[in-house]
């Protein structure tokens, strides 16, 4: 079922309900008013016959007219079959029962509407040699056919049916132009977007709305054709960038295994250290491709966050790294608080071991490095060359690399995975130069209670 076929039946079917509901309750409320009718004249009626005493069919007051006595004894009936006698009947007869009863009942095959009240022992009865005085109460009886009423009710029930029908049909034809309306615009929508599914071109956009709901609907894809240009003007960079990084070390790393070809033609020493060239490529290799699958992760959680100590997690960290700092004539100092934080500990823990990685490498021989915690934030500062001022904005860039660092062993990754983890864990990172001239990288990461 199409939308616009949709949009039509359900504007039909609502206001072919609501003409429906309107046509049932004029049809009850005119039924209703025309018994009321009924009934006032039959109670008229009844009080002009009680007043005059006169209860016969000539007397013209009342189609029916039946008295009967607390004994069930028909005193008086003006057509034979007389009118049913009831227990309301004979409840009014008995003076158990007092004022007006109306009813609808079939008689002779007739619907009529007949009125019920009680008289009084002493009523007179009937004019001329036939009058008399009633011995006990009694009940009177009076009834009128309904014939009117049903016919003016068939032609209103008639007249309700063609004006329902008319309704229908109008909604119809409105619905039908109403779908116009509303799927035109959404048409437009959708041929722009096939056209777009059909040259896989994201750069177009779609013609900017007003502020109503197919305008937000407009604004709202030409965001996600956004997203998605961006998405791969990244992937298609990462792509680019990946391929320029392997080529130097894939490069060095073949050329070498063909000099292996010839290792027997090699001394000791030359043997060793094409051994330690192949085996640097090979970490340098592995460590590039693990930064690769860090950043192609993008914002899918690998592992659930917890609650942990962050200044215990750095604690463990620096005790890993202290062992390269040795190596490398570099002291670590930390100062740290206790502070809880809600993260995936393991891409926290691969960040702050990329920032503590990064000041090892760029710390002088005999250097220190001291890394705080507290409150949710480490900072790590060294005492290198700092970073330079045009550099400042791209250290965090995905494959970057300084021109004084491009002699050095890395692959420009480090740093763009911490900022990909402060983002995906709602942190934030910034990198600074301190009065002395070393740099300071600053990872903050919301705390918890």
């Amino acid at each position: 079922m199409t939308f616009r076929l949709r949009i039509v039946l359900a504007a039909t079917a609502a206001v072919a309900i609501a003409v429906i509901l309107a046509c049932t309750a004029a049809w009850f409320v005119s039924r209703n008013a025309l018994v009321s009718s009924v009934d006032d004249n039959l109670s008229q009626s009844v009080q002009q016959t009680i007043d005059s005493g006169t209860f016969d069919s000539e007397s013209g007051i009342g189609a029916l007219t039946q008295v009967t006595n607390a004994t069930g004894v028909v005193l008086y009936q003006s057509s034979s079959p007389g009118l049913p006698v009831d227990a309301t009947v004979m409840s009014y007869a008995n003076g158990r029962m007092s004022g007006e009863t109306f009813e609808t009942i079939h008689h002779q095959g007739v619907l009529m509407r007949e009125i019920i009240t009680g008289l009084a022992a002493g009523q007179a009865l009937g004019v001329g040699p036939r009058a008399g005085l009633l011995p006990q109460s009694a009940a009177l009886q009076l009834a009128e056919p309904l014939a009117g009423v049903q016919q003016q009710l068939r032609h209103l029930g008639l007249m309700l049916v063609l004006i329902g029908a008319s309704g229908v049909i109008i909604a119809l034809i409105l619905g039908l132009l109403v779908a116009g309306a509303v799927i035109g615009p959404l048409d437009d929508v959708t041929s722009s977007v096939e056209e777009l599914a059909k040259t896989n071109d994201l750069s177009e956009r779609l013609a900017e709305g007003g502020s109503d709901e197919l305008g937000r609907l407009r604004g709202a894809f030409n965001s996600l054709l956004r997203s998605l240009e961006r998405s791969q003007d990244q992937q298609n960079q990462l792509v680019l960038d990946a391929s320029h990084e392997l080529r130097t070390p894939l490069t060095s790393l073949r050329t070498n295994t063909e000099v292996l070809r010839r290792i027997d033609e090699l001394d000791v020493e030359s043997r060793g250290q094409l051994l330690d060239d192949v085996i640097t490529q090979v970490t340098e290799l592995t460590t590039l491709i693990g930064d690769l699958t860090e950043l192609a992760r993008g914002e899918r959680q690998q592992t659930l966050p917890t609650r942990f100590r962050l200044d215990e997690l750095v604690d463990d960290l620096v005790t890993v790294a202290s062992t390269y700092g040795r190596t490398h004539n570099v002291e670590i100092n930390v100062l740290s608080s206790p502070c809880w934080v809600h993260a995936q500990s393991e891409r926290v823990a691969r960040a702050i071991g990329n920032l503590i990685n990064n000041a090892i490498k760029w710390s002088p021989d005999g250097g220190v490095i001291t890394i705080t915690v507290e409150a949710g934030v480490v900072t790590v500062t060294d005492q290198g060359p700092g970073i330079h001022e045009n550099d400042l904005p791209k250290i965090f860039d995905r494959f970057y690399r300084a021109p004084s660092a491009r002699a050095l062993p890395g692959s420009g990754l480090g740093l763009a995975i911490v900022a990909q983890v402060a983002e995906d864990e709602h942190g934030s990172v910034a990198a600074s130069n301190t009065v002395s001239g070393g740099a300071q990288l600053t990872l903050v990461l919301p705390v918890v209670t």
